[in-house]
């Protein structure tokens, strides 16, 4: 019975990985036209620049959060287990 509930949490944990890439590949860019954050063309003010995310772009946010707060949730249940 544990040895299901491990495998199924592994697969979850996989699908859940896959789709944290996807819904981070298909948020907008937030450079602007502007260089880079690591490529020295932007002062220090650029990395702490607060924007409001509006539209589909806070929605791609939540949902990102969400799937994250969800992968960790799995990850803790495959720890608990894999100590028994």
């Amino acid at each position: 019975m544990e040895k299901t509930i491990y495998n199924a949490l592994i697969v979850t944990l996989i699908v859940l990985s896959a789709i944290i890439i996807f819904s981070i590949l298909l948020q907008p860019s937030r450079q602007d036209g502007t260089a880079g954050l690591f490529s020295g063309g932007g002062g220090s003010d650029d990395l702490f620049e607060r924007h409001k995310a509006r539209g589909f772009e806070a929605v791609m946010q939540r949902f990102t959060a969400i799937m994250i707060g969800l992968w960790m949730l799995v990850g803790f249940a495959l720890v608990i287990l894999s100590t028994k």
